[in-house]
């Protein structure tokens, strides 16, 4: 959790840093259009002078700044759920991807280094030390059923399958945040859909007119609300698929490598 409330802080200090950016900006083109303003004063002061007319340069716009315009006109308050959720379930997905990049190791490799220490060498301690000093949960099986070697392959076999178990889950660990922020983004999008369209029947009612100005406003609220939280959602399952994917890979990589352990020690307790 401490490193999912790091990814959080980051995150939230970066959007901070752009939201500083885009205030200056606007800051900056307010100063310009006021220079503009003076400008043309001191030119309507001045004499006419004939001079060839200037085209006017056109005003560029961002998505970033367009994004922005339509999440203010979305309803602040539930504009900001969304985005909170998405945030948050972000920094899960990251959480997870880097812990899994974490776990990944050369199965192979390591299953010829501790095959090589056991069987050539016949050195326990050192196929240990191999498992020990290589990070990853197929690492830490091996490690395990190496621990129970001396008592036989059958108690082996418990210990890594029992052990095989509980790294699984630590893969899977957090998976659940995130399907609950993929969830809830639509809904918090259909929520503010209702409360804009209560807000068009309001203005309808106050205005005892329907007019598409009166009810403008309330239905922009609702159909914004419902596009910030379908892509919200969106996003999130993309980076969820692909959590899911590598979860799969490992776990297949973790069964694989437990039957070449399972066959080492069969070897080994053999040569005994």
């Amino acid at each position: 959790m401490k490193k999912v409330f790091a990814i959080i802080a980051l995150m939230g200090v970066f959007t901070f840093g752009m939201t500083q950016s885009v205030s200056a900006q606007d800051e900056a083109d307010s100063a310009a259009v006021e220079q503009v303003d003076s400008a043309a004063v001191d030119t309507a002061a001045a004499p006419v002078v004939d001079e060839a007319p200037v085209e006017s340069e056109p005003v560029e716009t961002g998505m970033y700044k367009t994004i922005k315009t339509k999440f203010i006109e979305g309803s602040a308050g539930f504009m900001a759920l969304v985005a909170i959720a998405l945030i948050l379930g972000l920094a899960f997905c990251i959480e997870r991807i880097i812990y899994l990049s974490l776990s990944k190791v050369n199965a192979v490799k390591l299953v010829e280094d501790v095959e090589d220490a056991l069987l050539k060498k016949g050195d326990l301690e050192g196929a240990k030390a191999i498992a020990r000093d290589t990070r990853g949960p197929i690492a830490s099986i091996f490690y395990q059923g190496l621990t129970r070697l001396n008592d036989g392959a059958d108690a082996v076999e418990k210990s890594v399958v029992a052990y095989g178990a509980v790294q699984a889950s630590k893969l899977e660990s957090g998976c659940s945040w995130i399907t609950l922020f993929i969830g809830m983004a639509p809904s918090l999008g259909f929520l503010g859909t209702v409360i804009g369209m209560v807000q068009a029947f309001d203005d309808i009612q106050a205005a005892g007119d329907i007019s598409p100005t009166v009810v403008a406003g309330g239905m922009k609220v609702a159909l914004l609300t419902t596009i910030f939280g379908i892509v919200v959602a969106l996003i999130l399952q993309v980076f969820y698929n692909y959590i899911l994917a590598e979860i799969e890979g490992l776990t297949a990589k973790m069964e694989d490598s437990t039957i070449s352990l399972l066959d080492i020690v069969a070897k080994y307790s053999n040569k005994k």
